[in-house]
């Protein structure tokens, strides 16, 4: 999977498209792990170009979460489809990972 990624004040943003699974979620996980050892903790993830995720992609994001919060930031997502919405929802993960519909809105507060 490939992303982009920029670098805002506070905040980076990382921008993975296609599938979010099990092939393109350790690279994902792996950015948002090595952003928050160089202590960029605040990270949007945003998806408006995946169009696909599975249990893995939820995993990279949870995961991803967990050690941004354990160093004092966050990771949001902006802009999911109504696959990823629907997933968010299915799994509860809505309630951890509340979806925001633009990286500006995601980025607020920061």
């Amino acid at each position: 999977m490939e992303f982009e990624e920029t670098t805002a004040d506070s905040y980076t943003v990382l921008s993975p498209q296609g599938k979010l699974n099990l092939v393109a979620a350790p690279p994902l996980k792996a950015r948002i792990d090595e952003l928050v050892r160089q202590g960029r903790s605040r990270i949007v993830v945003d998806l408006a170009e995946v169009g696909f995720v599975d249990s893995s992609g939820l995993g990279a994001l949870i995961g991803g979460l967990k050690a941004a919060r354990q160093a004092g930031g966050d990771v949001r997502i902006a802009g999911p489809g109504e696959q990823v919405k629907a997933v968010l929802k299915l799994t509860n993960l809505d309630r951890i990972l509340s979806p925001f519909g633009t990286v500006e809105e995601a980025s607020r507060g920061w």
